[in-house]
């Protein structure tokens, strides 16, 4: 069978090279096409191939009748109509790693000519000045860096700064700790804690809702007087408006922005005014290398997913007809009962996930794999980068966080579409069961050491309490009081008199202070409030 394949947007010649030594292949390389123009040609292809300039709009797709793969020689995947994709059964493909020592040596680029002022000095001597005097320097050598964000790129950046002497230390609570030991990284408790002792503070996370305006106000203020603070992940990680506010006071003495809230930067942004702050526009991945390498990750990722069948690096599901309507809710079961193994793990601390394992019912044996996939997703969601996690590449983002996963082979659940999902987190552990019938809608059935029975909905409660009489009612009114709907709730207990447990599904995402209300009635040991990601 002969694949045909568009290329545009200038990919790097190395990938398409990859791509012409298919004898099964026929490449088409086209300059950045007109929207009408690629509409007009895309029935054609079963796969295309670019960059950012071309966009892959949802009635684009809904043209490219043959079109099995859409390859993003790059990060971002913007410009590509996901949902759309994932509807119509084609796979989405993006080169995540190809710009991780781009960002890591632009890096200390910057760094260097913050602390040695080359920016002034290239200007002063272009304008015939020799200004040696005005521009004494520090070093990195024995400098603290506080990295927060220790995967692919503060990974990177971690290891090249003790090359040069820094001392570093690291904040982040989802990474095991064989990676800190391995890269000679500090970990440190809290970012409060690193923020004491950091000499210099730079971000490598993804933006999510966890991390906007992580770094704010409150820990700028802990940064030792005379600190850097760098941003070269995602604009909106650190305040812009706390941070211009701790550099015009003096208490820091400079920054390197790479990534901005809203780009590109506007003209007259206050960012332009401000001597102690260098700036570039968004180049971190700007570097033949890194061009070169998506475009080969990119390339390679089509030309398997076309020839093997081969989905592990795609960014979206393709759902199977039949099968997948059979499985899709023990996926969304696996996915819920991990999420609400890590949320309660996270409650009392643990936060690391050192491992996932799956056990599943006789009947789903065949899914086992993708139910694991679930399971690692439901660990991730919300951890890491969004727009760039699903069943397909959760258990690759997983394993390279250091996450062990494996499928239990000796106890099966006694229910054919039954699973056990066991999360393993800084040494403590959490199990939590669920049937998914083919004729009723999944359930949890098993909480830790109790037994229960409630469906995992948009927002569920789960309480220990005294097992004393009185608790339901007081929950009950607290809940009323807060303006929340119970749609069902379950009470489990070991013994009589000991502890119980609660599991309460609610309609809606409930109030942000939903937790509290719940701590603060007296016979409530401990509370947790699981938001699931809403249904497609």
């Amino acid at each position: 069978m002969t694949y045909r394949i568009l290329v545009t947007d200038e990919i790097d010649r190395e990938g398409v090279d990859l791509l012409r030594a298919v004898s099964d292949f026929h490449v088409d390389e086209v300059p950045t096409l007109p929207a009408d123009e690629l509409l007009r040609r895309i029935p054609d292809y079963d796969a295309i191939v670019g960059r950012s300039a071309t966009k892959i709009s949802e009635s684009l797709l809904q043209a490219a009748t043959r079109l099995q793969v859409v390859g993003r020689a790059g990060v971002g995947v913007d410009n590509v109509a996901i949902d759309a994709a994932t509807r119509l059964g084609v796979a989405v493909i993006n080169a995540p790693a190809g710009n991780t020592i781009a960002v890591a040596e632009l890096w200390f680029g910057v760094m260097l000519s913050l602390l040695r002022h080359l920016t002034q000095a290239d200007s002063s001597m272009h304008a015939g000045r020799w200004d040696r005097s005005d521009l004494l320097g520090t070093e990195l050598k024995g400098r603290t860096l506080g990295i927060v964000g220790l995967g692919r790129i503060g990974g990177e950046v971690a290891t090249r700064a003790r090359a040069f002497g820094m001392k570093v230390i690291g904040f982040d609570p989802y990474i095991a700790e064989d990676r800190f030991t391995a890269l000679g990284v500090v970990r440190m408790s809290t970012l409060d804690s690193l923020c004491d002792v950091a000499d210099i503070l730079t971000v490598h996370t993804p933006l999510t809702v966890e991390t906007r305006k992580l770094i704010g106000a409150a820990q700028l203020a802990r940064l030792r007087p005379g600190a850097i603070v760098a941003n070269l992940a995602r604009g909106g990680i650190v305040d812009d408006d706390a941070l211009r506010g701790a550099l015009a006071s003096g208490h820091l003495r400079g920054a390197a922005l790479d990534v901005y809230a809203a780009e590109p930067l506007k003209g007259d942004h206050p960012w332009r005014g401000m001597s102690q702050v260098v700036l570039t526009p968004h180049i971190g991945a700007s570097t033949a290398e890194a061009q070169r390498n998506v475009a080969v990750d990119a390339c390679a990722a089509v030309r398997d997913a076309l020839l093997r069948g081969d989905l592990s690096r795609s960014l979206n599901v393709t759902m199977p007809v039949g099968d997948w309507t059979q499985i899709q809710p023990v996926v969304d079961l696996a996915t819920r009962a991990a999420v609400v193994a890590r949320t309660l793990l996270a409650d009392r601390g643990a936060r690391a996930i050192e491992s996932v394992t799956l056990k599943r019912g006789a009947d789903l044996a065949a899914a086992a794999t993708t139910l694991l996939s679930a399971a690692a997703l439901g660990t991730l969601e919300g951890v890491v980068d969004e727009s760039r996690l699903n069943l397909i590449n959760a258990r690759a983002i997983a394993t390279s966080r250091g996450i062990t996963l494996g499928i239990a082979e000796d106890v099966v659940p006694a229910h054919p579409r039954g699973i056990v999902v066991r999360v393993v987190a800084d040494g403590q552990e959490m199990r939590i069961g669920g049937v998914a019938p083919l004729d009723a809608p999944a359930r949890l059935s098993q909480v830790g050491p109790f037994h229960v029975d409630v469906a995992p909905r948009e927002t569920l409660l789960v309480l220990t309490n005294r097992d004393v009489p009185g608790v339901i009612g007081h929950v009950g009114t607290a809940l009323g009081n807060a303006g929340v709907n119970i749609a069902e709730y379950h009470q489990a207990r070991l013994k009589e008199g000991g502890e119980a447990l609660a599991v309460i599904s609610v309609d809606g995402p409930g109030d942000p202070g939903l937790r509290d209300t719940l701590l603060a009635i007296p016979e409530v040991q401990s509370a947790s409030v699981i938001r699931f990601q809403a249904d497609e």
